[in-house]
């Protein structure tokens, strides 16, 4: 009996090997055959939803940052304006702003990006319009003040509606395509303003009052159409096949089992969010960062005019070519960020050549004009990735969904006092070496650097005690977040 039992053993023993490798090989090309659609249906969420978001970030730039050409070619004259009215003109644009963030990030995806992003979008649109009508200092707060709360809308949608479509490690390069599009706004702003130098006085209007209406008359135009196209969900996007939305399915259940999330934010979550130090270290360094980058993005073309003593024409196309290198470089880094899930040197690596480049517009009285021309190209390198990469950081390594929707509310609300800051360091009183500027941004640019090794440190200490959780020696979370110890963080 015993004889025959050890006879059939080793005769069964070949089988379930072959079973085994047959089963395995199943699996392997089981995971192929959902990697290949995986890669198509991202390469269609690229092609339908990138650019709807880009367009929509790059008009949102151009309407907000089109004080600054428009100061140039005799807004502050037919105005009226005085002493620093210009700056707080500029400065008053984020108060509501930062005001409406908060809440945009937490009810988006409860009414529906589809809606809240179209209605947000035609509103500023609309206030855009009206500041081509202004008639005095008023006039042009009031339709400032009103954008801004539109705006305000706008970025935590674009994020959240992003970490909605794409994995974890897919999202840095989609956000980094956000920040490429205000770049790109601030090139495409100069030579919108450089041609409507030549509508001037067309029926009656000077062409900064053009610059106005028209930009804000197409915002108003691609927000109805946004309307029509920005999808619900994947279950009902045109753009999709049954067999990319089981694909979608399939990516929702991963994300989910991953992140803890379903997309119904609970006040537990948005406590974690306010307990948790590391929102609040990225949300002070959003603040250095969206100072530097308002102000280097508003203030340009008014440098280049009043401070290196160009031409009105000039300081529009010269600005152009600065503000398509921050784009390239940051399209760049991006994609290399989430190429390697590297996300401590994407914020660190191009900050040196920022503080070199204020260090050199500081010393503008014993440099040459094109030296200093010069400097705008090594800060451009690192202005857009800045605040780029920081978000990107936060995003990747916040779970579940409503603590990373809080989150990045908290951040981008908090950073966006920023642009208070930077409406105010740019006095024309101060032209032309504008030093107040020029030292309050190389400072942000150093506090950013030293904030993010610190955040790095605390990133390593929690992997640290997560290691310890693995090992069996620390308790599991009662809640999954970012703590849990099967959450592993990029650094």
């Amino acid at each position: 009996m015993s004889v025959h039992r050890g006879s059939e053993d080793t005769a069964t023993k070949p089988e379930l090997d072959s079973q085994l490798q047959q089963l395995e090989v199943a699996v392997s090309a089981e995971d192929a055959d959902f990697k290949r659609r995986e890669v198509r249906v991202v390469a269609k969420l690229d092609l339908f939803l990138c650019p709807i978001l880009i367009a929509l970030q790059l008009i949102s730039f151009l309407d907000r940052g089109n004080i600054g050409f428009a100061a140039t070619q005799g807004m502050i004259t037919d105005l009226n304006l005085v002493g620093t009215q210009l700056n707080t003109a500029v400065s008053l644009f984020y108060p509501l702003y930062i005001l409406s963030e908060f809440p945009a990030a937490l009810i988006a995806k409860r009414i529906g990006f589809n809606r809240v992003i179209p209605a947000a979008a035609a509103c500023w649109g609309l206030c855009c319009l009206g500041n081509g009508f202004a008639k005095n200092f008023g006039d042009l707060v009031a339709c400032r003040l009103l954008m801004g709360m539109f705006e305000g809308f706008l970025m935590p949608s674009l994020t959240l509606m992003l970490a909605n479509w794409y994995k974890r490690d897919e999202i840095g390069l989609r956000i980094s395509y956000l920040f490429i599009a205000a770049a790109i706004s601030s090139a495409v702003s100069g030579l919108i303003a450089y041609g409507i130098l030549f509508m001037d006085g067309k029926a009656g209007y000077p062409g900064w009052r053009w610059l106005y209406i028209i930009e804000g008359s197409v915002t108003v135009a691609v927000a109805a159409i946004c309307y029509f196209i920005i999808p619900s969900s994947y279950t009902t996007a045109y753009f999709l096949n049954e067999d990319d939305r089981a694909v979608m399915r399939k990516r929702a259940e991963i994300t989910e089992a991953y992140s803890g999330g379903k997309g119904h934010y609970t006040r537990a979550e948005f406590m974690m969010a306010i307990k948790d130090v590391k929102t609040w270290l990225h949300a002070v360094i959003q603040i250095m960062c969206l100072t530097v980058l308002y102000g280097f993005s508003v203030f340009l073309p008014i440098i280049l005019r009043f401070g290196f003593n160009f031409s009105v024409e000039q300081s529009q196309y010269l600005s152009i070519p600065v503000f398509v290198w921050g784009s390239v470089v940051y399209a760049v880094c991006g994609y290399l960020s989430d190429r390697f899930s590297r996300r401590f040197l994407a914020c660190i690596v191009c900050a040196p050549l920022g503080m070199v480049g204020y260090s050199m517009l500081l010393g503008g009285n014993q440099l040459s004009v094109g030296v200093k021309y010069f400097a705008c190209f090594l800060i451009a390198t690192c202005v857009w990735m800045m605040g780029g990469a920081n978000i990107a950081w936060l995003s990747t390594n916040t779970a579940p969904d409503g603590k990373r929707a809080a989150s990045l509310g908290l951040a981008f609300a908090v950073g966006n006092l920023g642009g208070i800051v930077s409406g105010q360091i740019y006095p024309q009183t101060m032209a032309p070496s504008y030093t107040l500027g020029h030292a309050w941004s190389l400072g942000a640019v150093c506090i950013s650097f030293c904030l993010w090794w610190v955040l790095r440190h605390l990133y390593y200490s929690r992997e640290t005690g997560k290691q310890s959780s693995r090992e069996g020696t620390l308790p599991e979370p009662v809640e999954f977040s970012d703590r849990a110890p099967s959450y592993k963080y990029q650094h």
